[in-house]
């Protein structure tokens, strides 16, 4: 396999190219013995090797998980904070984000601490990833928790990434669907229309029918588009408020097998927060609140404030989730056990584990019902047309014997 790496040389230099290897920790043993410090090695691209376009929000999410794996691997190393950013704002090849990283830079040389400096940057690094850079500050141990946050990071980008790419197929393929029928209204449809409008013959229902729904698209299906066009910025609007964004997120947890698969991967989203957070002494409260931040449904994230509450009257967190009602029953009894046990942190890992695994299972299911259900769909539609083109087609033949 081809690997990607980033390094960095004895005299302080970047290096990054590829490597052929079978296993990453064999580019890894090959950098060392040639002198360098391996700062990221895999199989896709870090951002200087691939063309992205700039100000999206997946592309930051991107340049601060491999910004976060820079710096876990040059502070655990012993190398200075303030080295290790101006190192990491050499490796970062997107210009905006450079940007970014010497102005945070700027400011800790201006004597603000690292977490006042990233918090200067909202758009880029979460409530989340501040709080933690300030506890790791606070306990001296930058470098453990920069680890922590590498694996928070690339688990919830694989994650991510995994949910996006199994739902690009079904997407596409509706879409495609979609236009076929419009270019058989528009172009296929109305030629053969031609053939009857000079004869007599009486045409079988199903092609009127399909001669008819042609007239309308082609007069009409400007409207139509532009009143889908208006709805959907109508609706994106509406989304955006408060009250908009709460029905919304309702109506997606009900939708089948769908909202399953989003309740598990906002409780799995939830769970990696927690355990990072917990891990790190952050206190309960304050935990919830940050990982609440990180959660996209607003359903999910509201019922958060009932946990707050049962954690301030003591009754700890397993039993105020359970009474939440939006998260699976199995997550309750996890965290239950985890209480008991003293190892809350390691069951929110626990469970993020599960509910991550699960949330992919439960993609798979929504997809693998979903795309049939598309293909019928669409074979169905075409089918009839084809029939209501083919019926007219006997009907000239018997009007010619």
């Amino acid at each position: 396999m081809t690997y990607f790496y980033k390094a960095v040389a004895s005299d302080g230099r970047p290096r990054n190219g590829t490597l052929t290897a079978s296993t990453e920790k064999s580019v890894v043993a090959e950098l060392r013995r040639q002198g360098l410090t391996p700062v990221y090695v895999g199989l896709q691209a870090s951002p200087g090797f691939q063309w992205t376009l700039p100000g999206l929000s997946g592309v930051r999410r991107r340049d601060i998980l491999f910004l976060t794996q820079e710096l876990s691997t040059l502070l655990n190393s012993g190398i200075p904070l303030d080295r290790a950013l101006s190192i990491a704002s050499e490796l970062t090849e997107r210009r905006q984000f450079r940007a970014v990283v010497l102005d945070v830079l700027r400011l800790i040389k201006g004597g603000k601490s690292f977490a006042d400096a990233l918090a200067a940057y909202p758009d880029h690094f979460s409530e989340l990833y501040i709080n933690m850079v300030r506890a790791g500050e606070a306990s001296g141990s930058l470098g453990l928790i920069f680890t922590r946050l590498a694996e928070f990071e690339r688990t919830r980008d694989e994650l991510r990434n995994y949910i996006i790419s199994s739902l690009i197929y079904p997407a596409l393929l509706a879409l495609v669907g979609l236009g076929s029928i419009l270019v058989l209204l528009n172009f296929v449809v109305p030629r053969f229309a031609a053939v009857f409008e000079d004869g007599r013959m009486k045409m079988p229902l199903p092609t009127k029918i399909l001669l008819e729904t042609s007239r309308y698209v082609q007069a009409y299906g400007w409207i139509a588009a532009l009143a889908a066009v208006a709805a959907g910025v109508a609706l994106y609007t509406y989304i955006r408020t408060r009250p908009g964004r709460l029905r919304w997120d309702r109506f997606r947890l009900g939708v089948p097998l769908l909202g399953e698969a989003l309740r598990k991967a906002e409780t799995a989203r939830f769970a990696r927060a927690m355990g990072t957070l917990v891990a790190n002494s952050v206190p309960l409260v304050q935990s919830i609140a940050i990982a609440g931040a990180t959660l996209h449904n607003r359903m999910i994230a509201g019922s958060l404030d009932i946990v707050a509450q049962g954690v301030k009257r003591g009754e700890g967190i397993a039993a105020p989730l359970k009474r939440a009602g939006q998260f699976p029953p199995l997550a309750g009894h996890l965290l239950s056990v985890g209480e008991e046990t003293g190892k809350l942190d390691e069951m929110f890992h626990r469970m993020a584990d599960i509910y991550e695994n699960d949330t992919r299972v439960s993609i798979r299911r929504f997809t693998s019902l979903f795309e049939p259900m598309v293909i019928l769909a669409m074979g169905l539609m075409v089918g009839a047309m084809i029939l209501s083109i083919l019926l007219a087609i006997t009907s000239i033949n018997e009007v010619a014997v």
